[in-house]
């Protein structure tokens, strides 16, 4: 329930009496809500919202001045967008079921239970967050723009799926909700998870940690810190990960690599936005933004009990998918122009000429290592320029051996077509077609030619005349 980042909008307090509103504010403040306002006198209340934005509202039926139940349906008329939670001491079915027909989103009875309300407030700004999206999904598709052009500046790319996924992450970034990211290792998933933290407006830092391979204390230690005599070697304090993004995001990468134990520790985090650094039996509250992401199916993991879906669920308040290299052949062109450049900077020469051809041939390349394979094989052609137009040799070594995008070997193809580029090796020949086709019909057909014909849809006779031609063809 945790509340931070730019202009948050504050949760309004409505009652006469002050001690209510004095305890409640403590409430909300220790549950994580930073901004919070207190309005004793109903008549101030339209006023203050016709100048301000509020995140959700709560308040009193029986006030002096303007009762609440003629104050509720102003509210929700004119705000609909905010939700309205009535708290008062009326145990009335009547009374209940009319402000809940005027648009209160829950009715409360004092006193009331801290979970109860707690959970009511956390679902109301819960829904206050869904429907600013949606408001800001519909803005943005409208538009067709992006507002935060200078953070997505490091995202190179010519691609609308790309650039559409920009556009989510501008409108899901300024929530508190965590973030999913899945890809191909290699997409480029953290450049994306920056990108979330740069829209946020979030005053902390970006703090980014590879889970994969961390034991339980390991992980526990990392994110949470510990106290001084915590453990042996523990002669000092330390803060964790979660300490130094306050205010920020932290960033886990590999998420399906951690252990159960692991996974419960961070559902708790995310649930209850506490934490216990090792050897501390006094929790912290925590006030960080979490993105995650993995190159695994998660939810194949869950099948075979490996992640819990109450954690993936959680993490998943927003997901964003990013399409391998060879599903956005657009961005190949202009990535290439990109590492060009940042290599030769990097190396103290002059960009190199990139032969046209270039772009054809890794257009036809499947890069199982996706952006960073095409980044290492531009940095490694650079690192060999001398002069000139760049030679495409170092290319052709990685592509004269492609591999598929599960890492397994390309079938090599014959030598006389080598000197194709290479290109040429990742598709057959049309005879080669011809010749597969056929014989996949013969398998099928257990080798009666007038129903493999008919499966290739030609006639008997000239299944034979192609037959008899490949006959000839063998040495």
């Amino acid at each position: 329930m945790t509340q931070s980042g730019p202009a948050t909008p504050p949760v309004l307090l409505i009652d006469d009496e002050p001690q209510i509103l004095k305890s409640f504010s403590v409430i909300l403040r220790s549950a994580g809500v930073k901004a919070v306002v207190c309005i004793e006198d109903s008549r101030e209340v339209l006023p203050f919202l016709k100048g301000t934005e509020a995140a959700a509202i709560v308040m009193d039926l029986s006030m002096p001045h303007v009762h609440g139940t003629k104050l509720l349906p102003e509210i929700t008329s004119t705000w609909p967008h905010v939700p309205v939670i009535v708290m008062t001491a009326m145990n009335e079915i009547e009374t209940a079921v009319s402000c809940m027909q005027s648009g209160a989103f829950d009715y409360l009875v004092k006193p009331v239970e801290l979970a109860r309300f707690e959970s009511s407030i956390k679902r109301a700004l819960e829904l206050r967050a869904l429907r600013s999206e949606v408001s800001s999904l519909k803005r943005q598709l409208l538009l067709g723009t992006l507002q935060h052009e200078d953070v997505f500046e490091p995202i190179v790319t010519a691609s609308k799926q790309i650039r559409a996924i920009c556009q989510y992450i501008e409108v899901i970034a300024v929530t508190q909700q965590s973030v999913l990211i899945t890809g191909e290792t290699g997409a480029g998933k953290e450049l994306f998870a920056r990108a979330v933290h740069g829209v946020s407006g979030r005053k902390g830092a970006f703090v980014a940690v590879n889970v994969a391979g961390l034991d339980d204390a390991i992980f526990s230690d990392t994110l949470f810190g510990h106290k001084k005599g915590a453990y042996t070697g523990a002669d000092e304090a330390r803060d964790g990960l979660v300490s130094q993004a306050a205010g920020g995001t932290l960033f886990l990468d590999e998420i399906g690599d951690t252990s159960e134990s692991s996974q419960v520790k961070l559902l708790r985090l995310l649930q209850e936005q506490k934490y216990y650094p090792l050897g501390s039996d006094v929790p912290r509250s925590s006030d960080v933004r979490i993105v995650v992401a993995t190159n695994q199916d998660l939810a194949r993991s869950i099948e075979e009990g490996r992640f819990r879906k109450d954690l993936y669920y959680r993490l998943r308040a927003h997901q964003i998918h990013i399409p391998a290299l060879r599903e956005r052949a657009e961005d190949i062109p202009v990535l290439i122009n990109h590492f060009l450049q940042r290599a030769a900077q990097s190396m103290g020469k002059k960009t190199p000429t990139p032969p046209p051809e270039l772009y054809t041939l890794l257009a036809a390349y499947q890069f199982p290592g996706n952006v960073r394979e095409l980044e290492a094989i531009v940095f490694d052609a650079v690192a060999r320029h001398s002069s000139g137009i760049l030679s495409m040799e170092s290319f052709k070594q990685v592509i004269g051996h492609p591999r598929s995008a599960h890492g397994t070997d390309a079938a090599h193809r014959d030598g006389d077509r080598a000197g194709a580029g290479g290109a040429a090796r990742l598709i057959p020949t049309l005879r080669e077609s011809e010749e597969g086709l056929i014989a996949k019909a013969l398998e099928i057909s257990n080798g009666n030619q007038g129903v493999a014909a008919s499966l290739l849809g030609i006639t008997r006779q000239a299944l034979n005349k192609r037959l008899n031609r490949h006959k000839n063809r063998e040495p």
